[in-house]
């Protein structure tokens, strides 16, 4: 059995290890620089070509980040008296296998790695942080490390998530309760029938202040903030993804409308998106556009007290049972970019299952998927439908594009903690399965490969929360966190997806089948890594940033 190493000893080795990160990183960043910029400015031909390395930096400076807030929760967990074996057994082994991925290749997908040398960091650097970090790697992640780690996590305890917040604490554990007992004896139903998460289950988490719980007192809201945002976002996608992100919308509709809209439209549209009475739904992507919005060709002409809108929109997430939709459209014909673009608060009627698009002007059909399903995707059409020109946001057109941009770091947050929750249900459920399937005499947990999967899944689990709550408490300290909220969605949503496809390899063929819930995790999992930014994009962002903030 390992022998967990103590904290005098542990900790300072992974702040002498972290300096050595940071100092490998800042090596990759010159070198990377050097490769795109010219005259102190990026190149975009230039960072287009090196896009491997660019990407392969933005990986790189994930993991830094994400081992600096282990060893800040490390910290937080020792200073409350709850820094016990697994703890530390977690940080040790999420700094050897980080540090080993970081000299030897990080993996930007399951076809590519990148190394330290495509970013042109020279044999020199690499093996001085290789010798600065060896005797971590070698005890870190290891065979015996994760055996024990898998037996301490097998009474379910994965570790003090150290929220540091008395009240995110009660946050945390009345949402968890309401998804154990509301939302997981029913989710898996609701997805094999691919219906609509019930109404009642929409009326109870408005009940609880999901859709106004970052919108500000005097509109209504509670007036919480992003890390609080995080916990309940966590929890509720912990029961189901598709409950997680009810408030996804809501969230996204009152910070445009919080930060881009008149004081007469913040305080009409806000305490009814708070109070749940009305429904939003985000309308931004086109077919054929995907991430370059400034393609977009829905556009909204203005005839007098109205604007009729004409376009097409797709990927639209519960469009049907939505009251207004925050419409991304072209109000100047003859701009060929983002400068041209708007942002309508379009009210339209609910629909019914029998007529789910009432709207004069407005037609839609779905689009069957293979996860995600409680809330419904859609392709809209439209065809002359009508929205007041009072709800247009700001009541200045041109806006819409900067308007958008301003809530993308608190979307990437959420959808962060989103995937957080969906990488914590894929462990439990392949936990809960290696324990109560007997092969050969005993519980398929005993046995090393199985137990060695559950291990790294709640570290790696353990250092998404980390890194997510990170983002989410630099937003609430109103800091920009562009860099910080994309870091936590691209480690997040690749650890859900990995835990997602692990877990299900634990469940072997039966994990294949329909009736058994992790199937429906694993499709869940797999969107995580591509709205709110695909993978690939958003690496270029946070690239872009970090060789920006450089100069």
């Amino acid at each position: 059995m390992t022998v967990a190493t103590p904290p005098e000893t542990l900790l300072p080795a992974c702040a002498s290890a972290l300096k050595a990160a940071e100092t490998l990183l800042d090596a990759a960043r010159t070198s990377v620089s050097a490769l795109v910029q010219r005259d102190g400015k990026i190149d975009a031909a230039a960072l287009e070509r090196e896009q491997f390395a660019a990407h392969g930096l933005a990986w790189a400076t994930t993991y830094v980040e994400a081992l600096r807030q282990m060893l800040g929760w490390a910290g937080r967990c020792r200073e409350a008296g709850t820094f016990g074996e697994l703890e530390s057994l977690m940080l040790h082994c999420a700094f050897g296998e980080y540090c080993a991925q970081l000299a030897g290749g990080i993996a930007l997908s399951q076809v590519e790695i990148v190394r330290p040398a495509d970013m042109g960091v020279d044999n020199d650097a690499i093996e001085a942080f290789r010798e600065a970090t060896a005797e971590l790697v070698a005890q870190g992640n290891n065979a015996a490390t994760r055996q024990r780690i898998a037996t301490l996590i097998a009474d379910g305890h994965f570790g003090e998530a150290a929220l540091g917040d008395e009240m995110l604490e009660m946050v945390r554990d009345q949402f968890r309760r309401f998804a154990e007992e509301q939302v997981a004896p029913h989710c898996h139903e609701w997805h094999l029938r691919d219906v609509l998460i019930p109404i009642e289950i929409v009326e109870q988490l408005s009940e609880l202040g999901v859709f106004g719980l970052t919108v500000p007192e005097k509109f209504g809201g509670l007036g919480m903030g992003k890390a609080a945002m995080c916990v309940v976002t966590e929890e509720l996608s912990r029961g189901y993804i598709g409950v997680g992100s009810l408030g996804t919308r809501s969230e996204i509709a009152a910070e445009l409308i919080r930060l881009g809209g008149t004081e007469a439209q913040k305080e009409k549209w806000l305490p009814l998106i708070a109070s749940g009475e009305i429904l939003p739904t985000a309308v931004f992507t086109e077919p054929g556009t995907g991430s370059d919005l400034g393609a977009l060709k829905t556009r909204a002409t203005r005839d007098g007290d109205l604007y009729s809108v004409t376009g097409n929109k797709t990927w639209i997430t519960h469009a049907a049972r939505s009251d207004i939709m925050t419409l991304l459209v072209r109000t100047d014909p003859d701009s060929k970019d983002h400068r041209g673009l708007s942002m309508l608060i379009a009210e339209k009627p609910r629909g019914t299952d029998d007529n789910p698009f009432p709207a004069a002007g407005m037609s839609g059909t779905e689009i069957r998927v293979l996860g995600y399903r409680g809330m419904k995707e859609y392709e809209l059409g439209f065809d002359g439908f009508a929205v007041k020109a009072e709800n247009l946001l700001g009541a200045e057109e041109g806006q819409g594009f900067r308007q958008l941009m301003a809530t993308f770091e608190s979307a990437r947050v959420q959808t962060a903690a989103r995937a957080v929750g969906v990488a914590q249900n894929a462990m439990e459920l392949g936990q809960k399965y290696a324990l109560e399937r007997v092969q050969f005499g005993k519980p398929i947990a005993q046995f090393p490969r199985v137990a060695g999967k559950l291990a790294w899944m709640a570290v790696e689990t353990m250092v998404a929360r980390q890194i997510t709550l990170f983002a989410a408490r630099e937003k609430d300290s109103d800091r920009r966190c562009d860099i910080e909220a994309g870091m936590a969605k691209l480690l997040a949503a690749r650890v859900a997806w990995s835990n997602a496809d692990n877990a299900l390899q634990i469940h072997g063929g039966n994990g294949y089948a329909e009736e058994y819930e992790i199937s429906r995790v694993l499709c869940d999992a797999r969107i995580l890594n591509i709205f709110e930014g695909a993978a690939e994009i958003q690496a270029q962002v946070i690239a872009r940033g970090l060789l920006s903030r450089r100069n």
